[in-house]
């Protein structure tokens, strides 16, 4: 079922005659459980044409990475073949997106496309929809409530946002059905790069080389429901208890798989639910309530990658200790190679760096260390988004913005005032040594470090 409120015009144009209904793949890239897929498949059968999706291969998406470009590419390799399965041609070309669509559109009856929620996306979206001469329509899939339909205005936190995500979960958790293209696109004939052998592309491309590519996660839709099943057969029992464990290995490890719209939120729920597992109401807290509160944080709050993000009591209590004292101060060199005084920050950014994931629990300390160890508030604000982005596969994301502010005290409430944190909570690493056995995370990442250091 697609419902209304995940289908927007995004233009007042009527539609073509056309050769093919264009979908514009960006952020979803699968070929199940994705709704603008599935809508352009039913605009298609209604109207006897072909569906084409095109995907344009910017070399320029800020701060991307070599080690996020190839994640992205072994994920559409796999989404090439699935589309060409049931008789849609996959058209991939190296230029911004907005010019992909632009120069396909020209031979379409009408476009769809997926939704994004930061900058740049909505920039792409924006620009194309003043320019096409026919429909442009997206098609909301990567959360499962569309975000305005969750909430009308930005959250002050977790607390405020579940019960309003809550109320609207039972008209959402329902699955998508899987639609068949009447009219075969294959012999359709439009130019296109050949991403079979994604690794030869993935060595043409102009990109940002100092990040390597990470063999501990592989992209593609077919590794995120491994992971997945992993998860529910083996772990979701007890992710209320270990969740906060870095020893326990006892997290989805979806993240990344969301990032580039590899997997579905809705399948996931569903998936999840079936298992009526012990861990089930905090994992789907962390799914439905957490993530989706990232992506309410992005779209209405335009500065979601800036310290101006964060809640005015937050800024200016971290401004009224900028002058505070600080035992230790790093630069951002320092920091990015892990060359700190404390071995179990240095274990968190070098699991970041091999792995390109961080364990959540970790990463919050990660955080607000810091803004401990930085000159001024705005400074940390800045390295930590910078090296968030930079190392993590799921780095340019609401979810990840949000998870940076929070250290800053986004999403969270004022605590008792210390140094530099002012009432911004803090976190310490006696903390750590209470919560779980800290030093084997560190022996962990020693080894993780000889195979792959």
């Amino acid at each position: 079922m697609i419902h209304q409120e995940r289908v927007k015009l995004l233009n007042k144009e009527d539609p073509k005659a056309g050769r093919y209904v264009l979908y514009w793949m960006q952020a979803s890239q699968r070929t199940e459980y994705n709704h603008a897929l599935e809508y352009s498949i039913l605009r298609a059968n209604e109207a006897k044409k072909p569906v084409v999706v095109c995907f344009g291969l910017t070399e320029k998406f800020p701060e991307a990475n070599l080690r996020h470009y190839a994640f992205m590419l072994e994920g559409l390799k796999e989404v090439k073949s699935a589309l060409e399965r049931r008789g849609i041609k996959m058209i991939v070309r190296r230029e911004s997106p907005e010019r992909t669509v632009l120069r396909l559109a020209g031979e379409a009856s009408l476009v769809v496309t997926d939704r994004g929620y930061l900058r740049i996306q909505r920039y792409w979206r924006g620009l194309a929809s003043s320019r096409l001469h026919c429909p442009l329509i997206q098609v909301e899939s990567d959360v499962v409530v569309p975000v305005e339909e969750a909430s009308p205005k930005e959250e002050y936190s977790a607390a405020t946002f579940r019960p309003k995500i809550k109320r609207k979960l039972g008209n959402y958790l329902i699955p998508l059905g899987r639609n068949r293209p009447k009219i075969d696109a294959s012999s359709l004939h439009l130019d296109s790069l050949e991403i079979d052998d994604w690794s030869r592309i993935l060595d043409g491309l102009k990109l940002d080389r100092s990040v390597s590519r990470v063999e501990v996660f592989h992209g593609g839709n077919r590794e995120a429901r491994r992971h997945l099943r992993r998860f529910i057969a083996k772990k979701l029992r007890h992710f209320a208890e270990l969740r906060n464990d870095p020893t326990a290995d006892n997290l989805s490890n979806m993240s990344p798989y969301l990032h580039f719209g590899q997997i579905s939120p809705l399948y996931i729920a569903l998936q999840v639910m079936k298992a009526e597992s012990p861990g089930l109401e905090a994992y789907m807290d962390e799914l439905l309530v957490r993530r989706e509160l990232s992506m309410n944080f992005a779209f209405y709050n335009s500065d979601y990658d800036s310290f101006d993000a964060l809640p005015e009591w937050a800024r200016k209590t971290l401004r009224e200790h900028r002058r505070d004292k600080r035992k230790h101060v790093y630069s951002l060199a320092q920091l990015e190679s892990a060359r700190t005084h404390d071995p179990y920050w240095n274990a968190a950014q070098d699991e970041l760096r091999m792995a390109g994931k961080m364990h959540g629990y970790m990463r919050m300390y990660w955080g607000k260390k810091i803004l401990e160890w930085s000159k001024t508030p705005e400074e940390a604000f800045h390295v930590a988004v910078h090296l968030n982005n930079k190392y993590e596969l799921d780095g340019r994301d609401p979810n990840g913005f949000a998870g940076v502010a929070w250290c800053f005290g986004k999403h969270d409430r004022p605590w008792g005032e210390r140094p530099i944190f002012g009432k911004v909570r803090y976190m310490a690493a006696s903390g750590l040594e209470r919560k779980f056995n800290v030093r084997s995370y560190v022996q962990k990442i020693d080894k993780l470090k000889e195979r792959f250091g």
